[in-house]
């Protein structure tokens, strides 16, 4: 079977398939020589201790002091030059706030591995997955779902329990908005990072959802478990589930700007972060009923976390309106 999908084919899908494969191959070149940088230190290795104040805390974790005091919930305006001990915040408080920033730490070689996963995904649906010389009865031959699976896998083990939680799709959307109110000193390489992610879904759709982010992957193969097959034939109304999925985006832009609550910094998708899987850091019991919750129906209904919570699934959906490969239905042929 596999033999004679390669046979069908055509001699331009060839060249293209390989420049594809050749460019890919480059990127995770380019990934490993240039996007390794620094290694992320442990929290131990920097010193860092309740004695310090925010204003020294801040620059050894690359945040703001405003970003210091939401962690460690205190008041944005709160003094920034006294020992957070005499603020009423414990050394272990201090140790865990320290592992959780670090855990945000971006490591930068995943960018180049979501391109080539996204350039894959592009080569696989758009130009080769369909042999151009395959009989409509040799279908079955059609986008062999082995060049779909292993990527999925290679993006849950490597771009995310390997390299860890950030950056990711998700990420990307939510600090932008938490760099507008202080928390991250570094707008421009946020809006970089923002406008990489907006650039993948534009260009390839729904494949840096579904293929490259590790935890649509992880929720893609559990969907493609082949179980509870006449429970998936049902499925809630995207109306439905994108409105649910816009109200929790507006409901964070409030909290995070105090416009709810009157306390800037607070970040709703902190509680409800599904990444911090990657990292085994499970901050609150709700990050582990989001991760549970969301593994579990994924089962019967399709990336649930996606489409009913993701900030970046939300944005993505606007992107995808100037999409190149959107798909498009001709009422006057169907």
């Amino acid at each position: 079977m596999k033999t004679e999908y390669f046979k069908y084919l055509s001699k331009a899908q060839r060249i293209w398939g390989a420049a594809g494969i050749a460019a890919i191959i480059a990127l995770v070149a380019l990934g490993v020589v240039f996007g390794t940088g620094e290694p992320v230190p442990e929290a131990d290795e920097l010193g860092i201790t309740a004695d310090m104040t925010i204003r020294e805390i801040a620059p050894k974790l690359g945040v703001t002091a405003k970003s210091i005091a939401r962690e460690l919930n205190l008041p944005l305006d709160v003094s920034k030059d006294v020992p957070v001990s005499e603020l009423g915040i414990s050394g272990e408080t201090t140790e865990e706030m320290v592992k959780h920033l670090i855990g945000h730490t971006d490591s930068n070689i995943k960018y180049y591995l979501y391109g080539a996963i996204v350039l894959w995904g592009w080569l696989f649906l758009v130009v080769i997955g369909r042999p151009k010389n395959a009989p409509l009865k040799k279908r079955k031959l059609w986008y062999p779902r082995i060049f779909y699976t292993v990527p999925l896998i290679i993006s849950v083990i490597v771009l995310g329990f390997l390299w860890g939680k950030s950056p990711n799709p998700m990420e990307g959307g939510v600090k932008l908005f938490k760099t507008m109110v202080g928390l991250y000193p570094d707008v421009g390489i946020k809006i970089a990072a923002f406008l990489f992610f907006v650039a993948l879904a534009v260009v390839g759709n729904k494949i840096i959802c579904g293929w490259a982010c590790p935890f649509g992957s992880l929720q893609e193969l559990i969907y493609s478990i082949p179980l509870f097959k006449k429970l998936k034939r049902k499925s809630i109304p995207f109306v439905i589930t994108n409105t649910i999925r816009a109200t929790l985006f507006v409901v964070m832009l409030f909290l995070l700007f105090g416009v709810v609550g009157g306390k800037k910094g607070y970040v709703l998708y902190h509680s409800i972060n599904p990444f911090d899987l990657f990292n085994f850091d499970f901050e609150t019991i709700s990050v582990i009923i989001t991760i549970t919750a969301s593994l579990v129906i994924g089962a019967v209904m399709y990336r649930p976390f996606c489409r009913l919570i993701c900030p970046f699934g939300f944005i993505s959906w606007i992107a995808e309106f100037a999409s190149f490969y959107r798909v498009k239905i001709d009422h006057d042929l169907c």
